[in-house]
């Protein structure tokens, strides 16, 4: 049997990958990865470095990664030709940039006799597959959940046995990335992510009541994993099925809500930098400016925001919770585009999903699918007070504030004393600012 290339790219396991299995089925495989300059220059640093480690990983499975630097174009084909392969096997991807370098893979290989052969997609429900009984995309979560549940998935795929890897003739050196000064980032690969996984399955069942209080730090940190497809949806969504609790129930939505996201930005992928609704690009919005570099610092002087953007640089990651704060902060309190933020999330998360991300910011800027309504403006305050009610989360992050009565709302002395500063905006009259501006598009 001729042997096949697995070119593994958001699939980083060898477990319930039925690309895997369908390329293991035609005989030998070279398990190939292409560092793409494409993703990997616009990556942020902790990005790059988890990336490196989860390759890292997936090269001592598979007893050597061929690792190839290019244009997968050419990348791919120099490869499948290398060993002979007929067969070059994926999951598809469904991303605005993936599935124009696949097409344009697909024709290259095509050109050389090899086929490119497409089999699962790192979701639950392949974006596309679902539609409204008008026949177009979803726009609304609630029917889009009930289709998806309605639809089901497959079983999870299994373990491959017995793959005949095909060993590297040449293979550059993954790139030696370290994280960012002071940055922690968590254990890649696939064996984590399935640890990970089962200790959160321990305590799921108190998620519907946790998953919104970042001082718990109870929610599952499994973002990261399933960005690099170290684990997939199906596995996890086979291990929550015979469990019939609240926190359970839960935790299947938000894989809905990672479904839901990516079928939306796959029927409109411009809204990955443009507004799924656009009358809100004729809103009135300032330029970034001090207030905006204050944001990005965690010195905006509203100790809920400046928590999360500072847990943002120092782990890679922040609680969901707050980083609905921190957006409607940006977009409504100091009247910056979206974009910009999403930008900046992306720079620095860990998990960073364009689906996942632009999406969520366009709900938290009123202009997505399902979006918060515009009248709706979180006062970081009481989101802080709600969701950290002991302010264990803000004096973790915002240490200078650790020993003030009320860090939600420091004093003018305590602020002061502390060195923290003083508010950058008032929110009470950037809500009512906000609202007008919103007034002006209705």
């Amino acid at each position: 049997m001729p042997p096949s290339v697995a070119w593994f790219r958001r699939d980083l396991r060898l477990s319930d990958n039925p690309a895997l299995l369908a390329a293991a089925a035609d005989g030998p495989v070279l398990p190939l990865f292409v560092l793409d300059p494409a993703l990997w220059r616009p990556a942020g640093p902790a990005r790059r470095c988890y990336l490196t480690a989860s390759l890292r990983s997936l090269d001592a499975a598979v007893g050597g990664l061929t690792l190839l630097e290019g244009d997968p174009v050419r990348r791919v084909v120099e490869a499948a030709r290398a060993v002979g392969a007929e067969r070059v096997h994926v999951a598809a991807d469904f991303g605005p940039h993936g599935a124009r370098r696949d097409a344009a893979v697909e024709r290259a290989l095509g050109e050389a006799g090899i086929a490119l052969v497409r089999t699962g997609s790192p979701y639950a429900v392949a974006p596309g597959r679902l539609r409204t009984g008008g026949g177009t995309a979803y726009q609304v979560f609630t029917p889009y959940h009930r289709a998806w549940a309605d639809h089901g998935w497959r079983a999870p795929a299994g373990d491959p046995a017995d793959v005949e890897w095909l060993r590297p003739d040449r293979s550059a050196a993954l790139p030696d990335v370290e994280p960012p000064a002071g940055m922690t980032l968590p254990e890649a690969g696939e064996e984590a992510a399935h640890a990970r996984w089962q200790e959160f399955l321990d305590r799921v069942a108190d998620y519907d009541d946790e998953r919104d209080r970042p001082d718990l730090d109870t929610t599952s940190r499994m973002s990261v994993h399933l960005k690099w497809g170290e684990i997939h949806p199906r596995t996890m969504l086979a291990d929550l099925a015979p469990l019939r609790s609240a926190g359970a129930a839960a935790y299947r939505r938000e894989l809905a809500w990672r479904d839901f996201f990516a079928d939306v930005l796959h029927a409109r992928p411009e809204t990955a930098r443009a507004y799924l609704r656009p009358a809100f690009a004729g809103m009135r919005y300032d330029e970034p400016g001090a207030a905006y570099d204050a944001w990005r610092a965690g010195r905006t002087g509203f100790p809920v925001v400046d928590a999360g953007m500072r847990q943002l640089r120092a782990t890679g990651w922040m609680h969901n919770r707050v980083r609905m704060v921190v957006a409607s902060f940006l977009v409504k309190d100091l009247h910056v585009e979206w974009q910009h933020g999403a930008r900046h999330f992306l720079h620095w998360l860990v998990d960073g999903d364009l689906a996942s991300n632009q999406q969520n910011w366009q709900w938290a800027a009123g202009s997505g699918a399902e979006a918060a309504p515009y009248f709706r403006v979180f006062n970081p305050t009481s989101q802080g007070r709600k969701f950290d009610p002991d302010g264990t989360y803000v004096r973790r992050w915002v240490p200078e504030l650790a020993e003030v009565t009320d860090p939600h709302d420091p004093s003018p002395d305590d602020r002061e004393r502390s060195g923290y500063p003083a508010p950058v905006v008032d929110h009470a009259a950037e809500r009512r600012e906000a609202l007008a501006r919103w007034e002006e598009i209705r």
